[in-house]
């Protein structure tokens, strides 16, 4: 069986006994039940997820994953591919708004070249798992073959793999890639059965023109390559991306060692939504972090019943909402754990 496989079989449901004790406790504290909204409902969440009735504050890590697209030759983004690698320095150098945000979030940071289209140097921090010089141009045929599909997403399950048997505890999605909410946006499309005008979005920031190019393209690449709504893989392959795999295989690879993973914005969202296509119940192990201004990612997110804990008018991408999202986690385990009951504190409670 293979690795791909073998880890979908093994996600299993939350535990619901475990729930509903830790709901009994969030009813038991000293406020009026359901006052705090989200944080009990993550709160809840995590407690099934883990097993535990009152989680541990978990050790926290942002997997990001950097991949080109060959479908920039078609003028979809407002940068040159160049930047890819530009940024990956920048993230190693500490100088960008992640490395900020999830110093501020106690957590760490994981950087894999699974697809950039140069050769980077050793770096310290830097995970190399290069499987092609970025994707093919999906307006003239496939963005890779199935079999480099199955193994970006296998890179993505032994990565989080490793890290959960290191002691991570949440995991946050986080991508680099220019070019890449065009071949998102074409994987929502054929998923959500939505039309490629509603999908698309500017991404970067391209003007009206690089819209319509946008447009153009992912209508052309689901022409060219008619994908299989009814097969995630096939759609991935066909017109997606390589850290679009990689990150739909951390998905599947927290779910199965029963590890909450934080979805950040939209391009993770649909990394998520390629997994959840793949097996239904990892969906209960996703947490929405924040709301993209990218039109695509509450679409992604509404297919998957998530809902976002921040709406902040965000659309970098990097993890950044993610990281943010991480800090709501902790605020919910530390409301559960700490607060006191009506017993503990004497409150009549009716």
């Amino acid at each position: 069986m293979s690795i791909l496989l073998k880890t979908i079989e093994s996600i299993k449901p939350l535990d619901k006994e475990v729930m509903e004790k830790t709901q009994a406790r969030l009813d038991n504290l000293t406020k009026p039940p359901g006052s705090l909204g989200v944080l009990e409902r993550i709160a809840k969440q995590i407690a099934g997820i883990t097993g535990q009735v009152v989680p541990d504050q978990p050790r926290k890590s942002v997997i990001l994953m950097a991949g080109d697209h060959g479908v920039v030759a078609e003028g979809v983004s407002a940068f040159p591919q160049e930047v890819t690698p530009q940024m990956i320095l920048n993230f190693i150098n500490g100088g960008a708004a992640i490395n900020v945000l999830t110093k501020h979030a106690g957590a760490a940071i994981s950087l894999v070249d699974i697809g950039v289209a140069q050769d980077l140097p050793d770096m310290s921090g830097l995970i190399k798992r290069k499987i092609a010089y970025g994707t093919k141009n999906m307006t003239q045929g496939p963005a890779m073959s199935k079999e480099e599909a199955v193994k970006a997403l296998e890179i993505g399950i032994d990565i989080v793999s490793q890290q959960i048997d290191k002691g991570i505890g949440l995991v946050g999605m986080g991508e680099m890639g220019i070019g890449n909410t065009t071949p998102s946006a074409a994987i929502l499309s054929v998923l959500g059965e939505i039309a490629p005008t509603e999908a698309v979005g500017r991404g970067t920031g391209v003007d009206n023109s690089g819209l319509s190019r946008k447009i153009s393209a992912v209508e052309k690449a689901i022409a060219v390559n008619k994908p299989d709504a009814g097969d995630a893989l096939d759609v991935l392959a066909k017109v997606g991306g390589l850290e679009i795999a990689g990150l739909a295989g951390v998905v599947l690879g927290a779910a199965a060692k029963r590890v909450p993973v934080l979805v950040d914005g939209f391009i993770s969202a649909v990394a998520a939504l390629v997994a959840v296509f793949m097996a239904p119940g990892a969906k209960e192990y996703l947490i929405g972090s924040h709301l993209s201004v990218e039109p695509g990612h509450n679409k992604a997110l509404e297919l998957m019943e998530l809902e976002s804990m921040l709406r902040m008018d965000m659309r970098l991408g990097e993890g950044t909402g993610a990281a943010l999202g991480m800090m709501m986690v902790d605020a919910s385990l530390k409301v559960l754990r700490e607060m006191a009951t009506f017993d503990d504190a004497g409150v009549a409670k009716e």
